[in-house]
């Protein structure tokens, strides 16, 4: 089947016509040209001879040219084309104690957050047709970057989070039950809710208990990563000693949101470890999308414009040889 992708291409086509028909009156008006000084027999007018091969051939080279603007393709037989994209939301804690810094890129002490959007970066980079989003909680939950393709804008709008901007406290159960609204009018999707967080929820509307329910009942499932090492050394008033940072990680909590929604609980005590995380969670099935009828096209525009420059061509070659064999 034979298809014009710009249609439209077509309108320019009797401009020239137009154009010579509204001259037509104005070449009738104006004075014909005479030979005086001939005899009367040889007086004549005289009159631009037009040939009518010269005038066919020069529409039927525009026509083609217009057949070529109008980009004819030819669509060939629906192929059920499936996709395979994945969808999945982030949501990112900002609660103060994300800025311990007990973690290290390329051997730099560096805070928790700083790490994230180190590791994420490539996480990001590689989801190449997924759809993304990005939620933000702290003493609230909110939107960040809804889901798009624009995986770009959704690192931008990470690494533009800071400390502190919603809050010192940790809302989770106000980040599940955002996503679950955000994924509730999509039910063909994977839902597939990625959460980072190294604390308990100490603040929000909804409880994580709550939230979870929201989420078994909108088949949301969820991916829990605690960040946080589980030993520094600091200094104190009698010398250096020993803590654990991520004494208020509630990995119990985190672990029953992954297991309830048929997710996994990830720990991550290190930069190393966040990144194998990542890519473990590259290897997890891919969301079937509603299956598509495309149509293969082939572009056939060459063929109208390389038979005009042909007929061109031509035209001007003949042109050409009755000229030198007139003045031969």
């Amino acid at each position: 089947m034979i298809d014009f992708a710009w249609l439209w291409a077509g309108l320019v086509w009797p401009i020239p016509f137009i154009y010579r028909w509204l001259r037509r009156p104005h070449i009738q008006q104006s004075q014909p040209l005479t030979v005086t000084h001939l005899p009367a027999v040889a007086s004549a007018t005289i009159k631009p001879r037009h040939s009518r091969l010269g005038n066919a051939i020069g529409v039927l080279v525009w026509t083609l040219l217009i057949v070529a603007l109008m980009r004819p393709q030819w669509l060939g037989e629906p192929i059920p084309a499936q996709n395979d994209a994945r969808e999945m939301m982030i949501a990112v804690d900002l609660s103060g104690s994300m800025e311990i810094a007990d973690m290290a890129i390329n051997g730099q002490q560096v805070d928790r957050l700083t790490m994230l959007k180190h590791v994420m970066h490539d996480f990001i980079e590689r989801r190449v047709g997924d759809r993304l989003g990005l939620i933000l909680f702290a003493d609230t939950a909110y939107v960040q970057a809804p889901m798009t393709f624009d995986r770009a804008t959704v690192q931008k709008m990470l690494d533009e989070t800071v400390l502190r901007l919603i809050g010192e406290r940790t809302a989770i159960g106000d980040a599940i039950a955002l996503t679950a609204k955000r994924f509730a009018d999509r039910p063909q999707t994977n839902k597939i809710l990625i959460l980072v967080t190294d604390g308990q929820n100490t603040a929000g509307n909804v409880s994580p208990a709550q939230a979870l329910e929201l989420a078994k009942y909108y088949d949301v499932k969820i991916y829990t990563i605690g960040v946080g090492a589980e030993e520094i050394v600091v200094d104190g008033f009698f010398g250096q000693r020993r803590v654990n940072p991520s004494r208020d990680l509630d990995e119990n909590m985190l672990r029953q949101l992954a297991d309830e929604t048929g997710g996994e609980y990830f720990r991550a005590r290190s930069t190393e470890e966040l990144e194998r995380i990542y890519t473990e969670l590259d290897t997890y099935e891919p969301v079937q999308g509603e299956n598509q009828l495309r149509r293969p096209q082939t572009a056939l525009y060459h063929w109208p414009l390389g038979l005009a420059w042909i007929m061109l061509a031509l035209a001007i070659l003949q042109t050409t040889r009755r000229n030198w064999r007139q003045h031969g």
